[in-house]
């Protein structure tokens, strides 16, 4: 059984900071690529940022320089850090997490997801 938890989401002014926390839960576990996604009212969700094993990052252009992705293999975590927040950043985000099966296969895990508001 796989467990995706997330923490850290909040009411948060338009200019500040917050950061969000992503951890694993499971019996020996080879997690691959994990990632954050955010899903905005009325909007599909985005993947924001996501993080391979290696450390290899992909982010969206919207959130460079603003948003900060780092992981802990030994851990099995991953944290947002986001800063110059502004109120298009208002979502739902998401934790995603590849889980290696039987390799090459892999199983993606959800977490239940955190809410960010950004006020004006």
């Amino acid at each position: 059984q796989v467990q995706v938890v997330e923490t850290g989401g909040g009411l948060v002014q338009t200019g500040g900071s917050l950061r969000l926390s992503c951890s694993v839960f499971g019996y020996d576990l080879r997690i691959s690529t994990m990632g954050w996604y955010r899903q905005a009212p009325g909007k599909q969700r985005e993947m924001i940022a996501s993080i391979t094993r290696a450390g290899t990052i992909t982010m969206i252009d919207s959130v460079k320089g603003r948003f900060a992705i780092n992981r802990d293999n030994a851990k099995n975590m991953i944290e947002l850090q986001m800063s110059s927040l502004n109120p298009e950043d208002t979502a739902v985000y998401y934790c995603r997490a590849e889980v290696v099966t039987i390799s090459p296969l892999k199983k993606e895990y959800w977490g239940q997801g955190t809410q960010v508001t950004v006020t004006s």
